[in-house]
């Protein structure tokens, strides 16, 4: 399909100060798109959710993507993914999770972020009722951007605020010796015990949904269907951005855990677990993790994130806590690992009409609105297994 914008009002052309365009597709060239996942891939921090492959992911789920291409002197130097859908009652919702991505080499960075922030604006009213945008880490200046454009502080929660990670470039001794004390010991205990763990593959996918199926039966979730897990599994895995882990005890499986990997980070991404018998005093999960440390070591991967945080979590670790009455149980795991929590750019949100915007905001102040909007959240984001 050519690279022919959707609309030339949306679209930037270069001026003689910046020599820069941006431009507002719904389905670039194979030859685009493969630039701007390679741009994704280098930039250190990005997501998955930004990559291509995720649009095809999303789609299954009704979305459809708009992509804003910052190019400078031919040459893609930013943008972002945009999926949107149409909601009842509300009209045409999108998101950008982990975006916009700005190449980190280009030669006037802030131009292309105005640039951007620009024609992220300019979709509100013509195209889209409702925007909601999750910066990267380290991309503040992109939420200050859009704030003086008229986008808002948003608690939508399209992405997690605030997550924990470990440093893979560290010696594994010394990553290990920041465990919990009673983590600390079991890497060289778990064999001798029963549990091992294996890279699994597509045909384990039916596993992972059984195990989320009975965590979210004890926590209270809902998860993600089969049919969700085997597209976002053939749609990454060609391009390495995918792995799955299977924790075994004395055979018998009784963890797995998904992750993406995406500008030299793995992400946790959805797991599941049988507590029954010995499987919880015996840690699999961590055994599953310490795989995945070991698994992303090797592969000269930058950091292994754990997948978000609770916000009490958040706020209590970073301001010098986290005591055990403000880290949830789904959290406390996620600790023992001894790494460093931090926080994304504060994520924005632009809703328009005005009345759309009043109505959106007295649903947000009720119980039933909120359980409403707790609904669409989950939609957007279609994250809500909790990764205990």
């Amino acid at each position: 399909m050519p690279d022919e914008p959707i609309d030339r009002s949306l679209s930037r052309r270069p001026d003689r100060r910046s020599e820069s365009a941006v431009r507002i597709y719904t389905a670039p060239g194979r030859i685009t798109l493969d630039e701007w996942d390679a741009l994704v891939e280098r930039t250190p921090g990005t997501d998955v959710t930004q990559l291509s492959a995720w649009a095809r992911v999303r789609s299954s789920a009704g979305f459809s993507p708009l992509y804003v291409h910052a190019h400078r002197d031919g040459k893609l130097v930013g943008g972002a993914q945009l999926l949107h859908r149409r909601l009842p009652a509300v009209g045409r919702v999108g998101y950008v999770s982990y975006g916009p991505v700005v190449d980190h080499s280009a030669v006037d960075g802030d131009a292309v972020r105005t640039a951007i922030a620009d024609a992220l604006r300019a979709l509100g009213p013509s195209r889209l009722r409702m925007i909601f945008i999750q910066p990267p880490e380290g991309a503040d200046a992109v939420s200050v951007d859009l704030l003086t454009r008229g986008f808002r502080p948003s608690t939508a929660r399209i992405a997690p605020a605030g997550s924990i990670r470990i440093d893979l470039t560290e010696d594994l001794a010394r990553i290990r010796s920041r465990f919990g004390r009673r983590l600390r010991s079991w890497p060289h205990r778990w064999e001798g015990r029963g549990v091992t763990v294996s890279v699994g593959g597509e045909q384990d996918l039916p596993l992972l949904a059984r195990l989320m199926t009975q965590s979210a039966q004890r926590q209270g979730f809902t998860p993600p269907p089969l049919a969700y897990l085997q597209t976002l599994y053939q749609e990454l895995i060609g391009g390495g951005n995918v792995a799955l882990f299977v924790g075994y005890m004395h055979r018998r499986p009784v963890a797995a855990d998904l992750v993406t990997v995406c500008g030299g980070m793995i992400r946790g991404r959805f797991a599941g677990f049988d507590r029954r018998g010995e499987a919880a005093r015996l840690s699999v999960p961590a055994a599953i993790r310490w795989e995945i440390i070991q698994w992303g070591k090797a592969r000269g991967l930058r950091w292994l994130d754990f997948g978000g945080l609770s916000d009490a979590t958040l706020d209590a670790l970073l301001n010098g806590g986290g005591e055990a009455a403000t880290v949830s149980s789904c959290d406390q795991p996620k600790l023992t690992f001894g790494g460093t929590p931090y926080r994304y750019p504060p994520a924005v949100e632009l809703v328009t009409p005005t009345a759309l915007r009043l109505a959106y905001d007295l649903a947000r102040s009720s119980p039933r609105g909120r359980r409403v909007l707790h609904r669409a959240q989950v939609t957007l984001r279609m994250r809500s297994a909790r990764r205990c």
